[in-house]
């Protein structure tokens, strides 16, 4: 029963990120909007072990926090160098990229 609950909190969660990333046009909330999704992804793993009782789910969701720093690390870098060339972080305005 208490795995059902996490299962339905990862799903909410999940809704949440996706409509981060469709709705939001702030390349920072886009970011954070993928975070929320993986730690949805991360609260299904370790939610399937609990009901499996078995720890590939966590060992998995270790892999997961490692892709999110990643992820992290070069999604604000990208998002610096634009801003310093374009002064916005808009997505809408990234629309023409010329090099």
């Amino acid at each position: 029963m208490l795995a059902v609950n996490f299962l339905l909190l990862s799903a909410i969660l999940f809704s949440i990120g996706v409509f981060g990333v469709i709705a939001r046009k702030n390349a920072v909330m886009v970011l954070m909007s993928v975070e929320l999704i993986l730690n949805s992804v991360n609260l299904n793993l370790v939610a399937f072990a609990l009901m499996n009782n078995n720890i590939d789910g966590q060992v998995f969701a270790l892999f997961v926090v490692a892709v999110a720093a990643a992820e992290v690390g070069v999604g604000l870098g990208m998002v610096l160098m634009v801003f310093r060339n374009r002064r916005s972080i808009a997505l809408d305005e990234l629309s023409e990229m010329r090099g």
